[in-house]
C-alpha cells in the first residue's frame, strides 16, 4: 500500500487555498457561506472518484459512501473531518511555504516581520527533521486544522476506490462544518449517516489517538455601568470596565490554559471589550472530570453573585452554555473501536500515543448523539496560530491508517 506524497500535497495545497473560516457570530448553518463553496467542491471531487451518493445538503454537511466489495456483513465505519477552519486567526489567501527537506533549524516565516519557527520554542520540530514540512509566511493559519484531516480521508477514498484488492466494508465519509465554533454536530444527522461508528481525523501529531477529551462550556459577561462627565463623577460613576476586570481577577490565576497541562482544567478569558457603561467578557471553560467542570461553572456564578451584592442587583449578568462532553463516558462501552484504531496505527508503520485531548472535536458531541466516534491524528501541530506546520509525512501516514482502518481480511 502507499499514498503517493504527490496527490496528497497537491490536494492539502488545493484545500487550503479555500478561506473557510467559521465566524461564532453567525446563528446560520454554515456560518459562513464560502465553507459550500469548498463543500460543493468536495462533493464534485469525491463523484470524481466514484463514491456513491456524493452530496452537500443545505447545512454544508458532505456525506458519501464506498460501497463494501465484501460478501460478507462488516460493521459500516464513518471517516470525518471539518470544512472549517479557526476564525481566531485569517485564513484569507493562504501562502504556503514548503520546506523539501527539514534540517533541524530554525524555519524562517517571514523575515520582514521577523517571524521564526524555532525549535527552541517548538522541540516536536526536530522529530521531523529529513521530512518535508509545510508553513505559512506567518499571516495567516496553514488550515491544517482540519484540511490536512480532509486530504488524508479523500486520499485514503481515492485508494480504496481505485483498489479493489484492498477487501473493505461499507464506509461511509463525512465533512462538517462549524467545527471550530462548536457546532460540527448541531445538524447532523446520525441516523441518516447509517455508521456503526466512526473516526474523526482532527488530532495533531503523528500517532495521536484519543477517546477522551475536555467537557467544555462558554460563558459570557456583560457588566451595566453609569457612566458620566468624569469631572462630576464622585459618588455617581459605575465604570463597568472596573468591574469587569474586578471580576475576571478573582479567578485563579494558576487555573489557566498558560499554566495548565495534561488533564488540568482551566478558566480562559477569549474577549474584553466595552465601554464606562457597558463592558462584556467571554471565557471557556474547561475540565476532564464532569464533577469539578459543573464545579466551575458554580464558582462563576457565586462571583458573579458576588459582584451584584456589591454593585447592585443587575450589574453584572452571566450566562453560561454547555459545548461538549468528555467522550469517554460513551466510548467506554465501545472500547473494540479504539483497539481498532491503535492496531490500525500500528499497520500503517507509527506507534499509537494515546493522549487525552486538551479540547474538542466533533467526535465528542457525536459520541454522546449516538455514533461512537473517536479521534485519530492529521498531522498538524500549533493549529489556530501563524506558527501552525504539517510535516507532509504524518499526513500521509493518517490517510494510509484510514485505509487499515476499513481493510478487512480477505
Amino acid at each position: 500500500m502507499r499514498v503517493y506524497r504527490e496527490e496528497i500535497l497537491a490536494r492539502f495545497l488545493r484545500y487550503v487555498s479555500y478561506n473557510t473560516q467559521s465566524d461564532p457570530t453567525s446563528d446560520t448553518v454554515p456560518t459562513t457561506r464560502r465553507q459550500l463553496t469548498f463543500a460543493k467542491a468536495l462533493v464534485s471531487e469525491l463523484m470524481s472518484l466514484g463514491a456513491a451518493d456524493a452530496r452537500v445538503d443545505k447545512h454544508g454537511y458532505v456525506t458519501a459512501t464506498i460501497e463494501s466489495n465484501i460478501a460478507r456483513k462488516t460493521p459500516v465505519i464513518g471517516l470525518i473531518a471539518h470544512l472549517d477552519t479557526s476564525p481566531d486567526m485569517s485564513g484569507v489567501r493562504v501562502c504556503p511555504r514548503i520546506v523539501e527537506c527539514y534540517d533541524g533549524g530554525d524555519i524562517v516565516l517571514n523575515r520582514a516581520k521577523k517571524w521564526v519557527l524555532r525549535p527552541a520554542d517548538y522541540p516536536e520540530l526536530r522529530r521531523y527533521t529529513g521530512q518535508m514540512i509545510i508553513t505559512t509566511d506567518g499571516t495567516t493559519l496553514l488550515g491544517a486544522d482540519d484540511k490536512a484531516g480532509i486530504a488524508a480521508i479523500m486520499s485514503a477514498a481515492a485508494y480504496l476506490l481505485s483498489h479493489d484488492d484492498v477487501p473493505h466494508g461499507k464506509v461511509r465519509i463525512a465533512f462538517t462544518p462549524d467545527e471550530e465554533v462548536g457546532r460540527g454536530s448541531w445538524m447532523f444527522d446520525v441516523e441518516e449517516f447509517a455508521a456503526n461508528y466512526a473516526y474523526t481525523f482532527d488530532g495533531g501529531a503523528l500517532g495521536e489517538l484519543e477517546y477522551e477529551n475536555f467537557n467544555a462550556a462558554a460563558a459570557c459577561v456583560s457588566v451595566n455601568g453609569n457612566n458620566i462627565h468624569p469631572g462630576y463623577a464622585q459618588g455617581r460613576l459605575v465604570n463597568a470596565l472596573n468591574i469587569i476586570c474586578e471580576f475576571h481577577q478573582r479567578f485563579p490565576p494558576d487555573e489557566r490554559p498558560e499554566t495548565t497541562s495534561g488533564r488540568e482544567g482551566f478558566y480562559h478569558l477569549t474577549s474584553m471589550s466595552g465601554t464606562s457603561e457597558l463592558a462584556t467578557s467571554h471565557y471557556l471553560i474547561r475540565d476532564f472530570d464532569r464533577e469539578v467542570f459543573e464545579q466551575r461553572k458554580k464558582f462563576m456564578m457565586r462571583m458573579a453573585q458576588a459582584i451584584n451584592r456589591k454593585y447592585g442587583v443587575s450589574t453584572l449578568e452571566l450566562t453560561v452554555r454547555d459545548q461538549y462532553y468528555n467522550m469517554i463516558e460513551k466510548i467506554r462501552p465501545h472500547f473494540r473501536i479504539v483497539e481498532q484504531a491503535a492496531e490500525a496505527i500500528r499497520r500503517a508503520g507509527v506507534e499509537p500515543v494515546i493522549t487525552a485531548a486538551r479540547g474538542g472535536t466533533d467526535g465528542a458531541r457525536l459520541s454522546f448523539m449516538g455514533l461512537p466516534c473517536p479521534n485519530i491524528f492529521a498531522g498538524g501541530h500549533n493549529p489556530h496560530g501563524r506558527y501552525e506546520f504539517l510535516p507532509v509525512e504524518s499526513m500521509i501516514k493518517a490517510a494510509e491508517v484510514a485505509i487499515e482502518i476499513v481493510r478487512q481480511k480477505a
